[in-house]
C-alpha cells in the first residue's frame, strides 16, 4: 500500500465498513436458512460471510503493518465506525455458528 492521500483513506476504509456490513448480512441471512432447515444454503452464506471477513481482515492488516512501519494512518471517526462494523460482524459471525448448529439439532 503506498502513501495514503485523503482520498485513498477514505476509500479503503469504506471498504472496511462494506466488507464488514456484508458479513454481518450474510451471517445473518445463514441464520434464517437454518432456521427454515435449509442447511446447504446457510453453509454457502457463512463461507460467503468468512470470504468478506477475510476481504476486510486483509485490509485492516494492510493499514496495521503500515503504522508499524511508521508511516501514520489517521483515525477518524470514519475509522472508527469501520472497526465497529468489523468487530460486530466477526460477533455476528461466531453467533450464527452456533444458532445453525442449534437449529441443526433441533431439525
Amino acid at each position: 500500500m503506498s502513501e495514503l492521500n485523503d482520498e485513498k483513506y477514505e476509500e479503503i476504509v469504506m471498504g472496511l465498513i462494506v466488507s464488514g456490513g456484508n458479513a454481518r448480512s450474510l451471517a445473518m441471512e445463514a441464520i434464517q436458512a437454518a432456521k427454515a432447515g435449509e442447511f446447504d444454503k446457510a453453509g454457502t452464506l457463512m463461507t460467503e460471510c468468512e470470504e468478506a471477513l477475510t476481504e476486510a481482515h486483509n485490509i485492516q492488516t494492510e493499514l496495521i503493518q503500515k503504522e508499524i512501519r511508521g508511516e501514520h494512518v489517521q483515525i477518524m471517526l470514519l475509522m472508527v465506525h469501520a472497526q465497529d462494523h468489523l468487530m460486530n460482524a466477526i460477533v455476528v459471525k461466531d453467533m450464527a455458528l452456533e444458532i445453525i448448529d442449534l437449529h441443526q439439532k433441533i431439525k
